[in-house]
């Protein structure tokens, strides 16, 4: 499949769903295979792997890992730490969309306690074998990982209590439809708490149709005000955004970052990549 074989056509976007999928779920396969840490090939993010440290380096403190499996922690993919940033308590039921190796999933799983259940989900069977393998190092039983897709969650309406995600919302390209089927999961008050790549205005073309781009997490990703009207649109209320890190895309770690962009276009758009962590409520009624 060609890398680049994204375009768009009279102004709009002609994208392939499947192939974009494909694309992401052969590249996180790629990444838990060699333990890199990075979402994308070398032709991506390095090398040295120093655009994706720039990412999800330092997210998590060391006694929050304690206990947990090395390559687990090391495998780590995200954006941000939602197990931090959510209120979890005991006996409450989480879900973790695209779930990876299961670090969020198994520090979920601590925090709720065994009166409580951590579920992940994600359609890679390399992540899944890996989640499956650090679930049993770690002695969780009130841990369980599913493969299915965030965009049609197996799991029965009004199941769980919160809806995590991490660095992984911005990869589906019918968002729409995830923020509905997390709506859709969530009890009554139930809530969401994601941490995710936005922008802080809207990414170029040039960007959007590198489909390597969309696999590092950056041309799939909406604005922060685009997220927030789309998690209101789903029904969801008080809703909060929080930037947590912004990229320097000057830095020389990160030119690979957006693939194929030039100097004066990355001086342009310096600033306006972004972490952030997200928080919205289902209603009580």
């Amino acid at each position: 499949m060609d890398e680049k074989n994204t375009c768009l056509a009279g102004g709009k976007q002609m994208m392939d769903d499947n192939e974009v999928r494909e694309l992401v779920r052969q590249k996180y396969a790629e990444a838990i295979t060699a333990k890199t840490g990075c979402c994308c090939n070398s032709s991506c993010c390095g090398s040295d792997n120093s655009a994706a440290n720039m990412i999800t380096g330092g997210l998590y403190a060391a006694d929050e890992v304690t206990g947990l499996p090395q390559d687990l922690v090391n495998a780590s993919l995200g954006c941000g730490n939602p197990t931090a940033l959510a209120e979890l308590h005991p006996g409450e039921t989480v879900l973790d969309l695209g779930s990876g190796a299961g670090l969020d999933v198994l520090l979920s799983a601590r925090r709720v306690g065994p009166s409580g259940k951590a579920y992940g989900l994600d359609m890679t069977d390399e992540m899944l074998a890996a989640a499956n393998a650090n679930k049993a190092k770690a002695g969780l039983i009130n841990a369980e990982f599913l493969k299915g897709h965030i965009e049609d969650i197996p799991l029965p309406a009004a199941a769980v209590d919160v809806v995590i995600s991490n660095c992984v919302i911005n990869l589906s390209v019918n968002k729409d439809q995830v923020f509905h089927e997390i709506y859709r999961v969530l009890k009554p008050g139930g809530r969401v708490a994601v941490s995710d790549i936005v922008t802080t205005k809207p990414l170029p073309d040039e960007i959007k149709q590198n489909l390597l781009a969309w696999a590092g997490c950056m041309a799939g990703a909406l604005t922060d005000n685009e997220y927030k009207a789309k998690l209101f649109q789903a029904g969801f209320e008080n809703i909060e955004l929080e930037i947590t890190r912004t990229y320097d895309l000057t830095d020389p770690s990160a030119k690979n970052l957006v693939p194929g962009a030039t100097i004066k276009e990355i001086e342009k758009w310096n600033g306006a990549i972004v972490s952030a962590f997200v928080r919205g409520r289902k209603p009580a009624r």
